[in-house]
């Protein structure tokens, strides 16, 4: 199978879930206004302890405590919105009658949230080292930063769904994740660079029609309006892929974990799309 192709049929069968429980595009949404209040909370008290004596800003040993606490909740709250995300995937994708909540998932990621918690620091942490070394080593550290952050993507892709539906901590998670990627690596990658692309054409789309009609029609105030939808429907594609993104990811960890294809996925040929190397 085509490595387009492929990626056409794993979109198309995320779609079909979601299709059928569209309440799953709740978790990215609200994941989305955790997130602006949570800047709000950290990032408004920093700016006021910069010293912006002189010509340049100084920042204070309370502007870094803020910024690193900012960076460590902003990845829980992305960390446990996803997971919530997941939990009620699963339920979409096993077929025998459960319907997702947004309450059951935000209650089942508040179970697991010391581990979420935990996951979020260990990867906060990982995404720091890496900009430290791109920025240390100028292009060849952008070089090595690249080829270990997508290493690292990859091998823990799995590790919400098996921190959430196999109630493991942190370590034997990231374990599980790169054992299953070793056992079933094959296309999964055209799975995500799938929908990344799809969410970049389907972005790109967005802007050429928007900021087009704008330019096309002319006038100050219609090119403001062209560009304040063309952030909307940014900010939508990114809702609408970031919730495929998770069904995808618990559709591959049931046939990882479990050899199970979920219906929703059975037009596609998982033998072979996730066939081990």
């Amino acid at each position: 199978m085509g490595r387009l192709a492929l990626s056409f049929k794993l979109f198309g069968a995320s779609f079909r879930v979601l299709r059928a429980h569209k309440g799953l595009t709740w978790f990215p949404v609200l994941a989305g206004i955790a997130g602006l209040l949570v800047a709000a909370a950290f990032l408004t008290p920093a700016f006021f302890t910069v010293d912006l004596a002189g010509e340049h800003f100084r920042p204070s040993v309370g502007t870094y405590v803020l910024l690193a606490a900012f960076y460590l909740v902003s990845a829980f709250v992305t960390i446990f919105f996803n997971a919530a995300l997941i939990s009620q995937a699963d339920v979409a994708l096993h077929g025998d009658g459960g319907i997702p909540g947004v309450g059951a998932g935000l209650a089942a990621a508040g179970r697991r949230w010391p581990v979420l918690l935990g996951w979020a620091g260990l990867t906060a942490t990982v995404s720091v080292v890496l900009r430290t070394i791109e920025e240390r080593l100028g292009f060849l550290g952008g070089i090595i930063s690249g080829l270990i952050g997508l290493a690292w993507r990859l091998t823990t892709f799995l590790v919400l769904p098996v921190a959430m539906l196999e109630g493991t901590g942190v370590r034997d998670s990231v374990k599980r994740s790169v054992e299953l990627f070793r056992r079933t690596w094959g296309e999964n990658v055209a799975g995500t660079a799938g929908l990344g692309l799809i969410g970049f054409l389907l972005t790109l789309a967005g802007y050429v029609v928007f900021l087009g009609a704008g330019f096309l029609l002319g006038g100050t105030a219609t090119v403001f309006v062209a560009v304040g939808l063309a952030i909307v429907w940014t900010l939508l594609v990114a809702v609408f892929t970031t919730t495929l993104s998770g069904i995808y990811q618990t559709a591959l960890y049931r046939y990882a974990a479990d050899g199970v294809v979920p219906g929703e996925f059975a037009s596609v040929d998982f033998a072979d799309a996730f066939r081990g190397r």
